[in-house]
């Protein structure tokens, strides 16, 4: 009987090793066309650009009081990032961070202490959050058309509330959150904002939770007939925006002092621009939390340098209206350059 012959196939390593490989090879050039280290190379050039033209930019306590320009719009920023990969959004974010800081400023007057201040807050823009969720998910309305309408009931109640007033007297230690340092020049909203990024990429790439949002981004309809509760999950994100816009105007508050019912106008602008502009697909199913805690650095110490050189705020705005347009059309682009590299590969 003669043996039978074996046929040897040269494999991928990958292969051998009982892997398959689940992505091509990435040259140097895929890397480089990532979002994020096209932001970190942006990033690079604003600073050496400031410090060419402001001497006063790279001091310690000046990069510290930049962190105030943007801390409090990237807290709100990190949970924008899930809903608006989830296919959402939310536009009455600043007006929710003006109600919650006019709740607090009527507490404040009645007496109310700092801690529960602390609790006040966040427990107002949880109240907004989960009213809108429920808006959007249990009558099928789109997120933009109920949150432009939030937007305007949030902060037509601050006017009611207040008028042309303010509220100032605020109890003694609470400015600490939105003014106090934890050690040398880094600021208590400035930790808070790093400790939060680590937590939302955590929750984003490393869990269930994160990858049941990216599916319900890609296509809601397929993600529940697999087994995702879409509306529970799109009902808890617009929660958690709330709840962190919420902590937004309790920093916000204690740093001004003060709550008008104009605090934080047209915040929800830069706070979408943020997250767009860290590569978040504004029609959802994609973006990662690295790219916008970059993102936020980039509009942060872009404005601040702008400011030293005393730059008007309207060209700030139309900045920030550019940048937003660059964001959306610009990843179109690498994506259509990556796949043709790789169909040519």
């Amino acid at each position: 009987m003669q043996s039978s012959q074996q046929i040897t196939i040269d494999r991928p390593a990958a292969s051998r090793a009982g892997g398959i490989p689940d992505r091509l090879p990435q040259r140097p050039t895929d890397l480089l066309l990532r979002w994020e280290v096209l932001l970190l190379i942006f990033l690079a050039l604003v600073v050496l650009i400031n410090v060419q033209l402001s001497p006063f930019f790279f001091d310690p306590y000046n990069l510290s009081d930049a962190t105030f320009n943007f801390t409090e719009k990237a807290i709100v920023a990190l949970p924008m990032t899930l809903l608006i990969i989830a296919g959402d959004i939310d536009l009455s974010v600043a007006s929710i961070i003006a109600l919650a800081s006019t709740a607090m400023g009527a507490a404040a007057v009645a007496g109310a202490s700092t801690a529960v201040l602390l609790v006040l807050g966040p427990l107002v823009g949880l109240a907004c959050g989960i009213l809108n969720g429920w808006l959007v998910t249990a009558f099928s309305v789109p997120a933009i058309i109920v949150t432009i309408g939030t937007m305007s009931l949030y902060r037509g109640i601050c006017y009611i509330a207040l008028g042309d007033q303010a509220y100032k007297n605020y109890p003694d230690g609470f400015d600490f959150f939105g003014q106090g340092y934890v050690f040398w020049v880094f600021s208590f909203e400035f930790c808070l904002f790093i400790v939060l990024a680590v937590i939302f990429g955590v929750v984003l790439h490393r869990t269930s939770f994160g990858r049941r949002v990216y599916a319900i981004g890609n296509n809601p309809t397929a993600a529940l007939f697999s087994g995702i509760d879409v509306q529970r999950y799109r009902l808890v994100l617009f929660a958690l925006v709330g709840l962190f816009s919420g902590l937004a105007s309790v920093l916000l508050t204690s740093r001004l002092g003060s709550t008008r019912p104009n605090i934080a106008t047209a915040w929800e602008l830069e706070i979408i621009t943020m997250v767009v502009l860290g590569g978040v697909n504004i029609n959802g199913g994609s973006g990662t939390v690295p790219g916008v805690f970059i993102a936020a650095f980039v509009m942060g110490f872009l404005t601040f340098g702008m400011g030293l050189l005393n730059i008007p705020g309207i060209v700030m705005t139309v900045l920030i209206g550019f940048l937003l347009i660059l964001a959306i059309a610009l990843p179109v682009v690498i994506r259509k350059l990556t796949s043709a590299r790789r169909r040519s590969a």
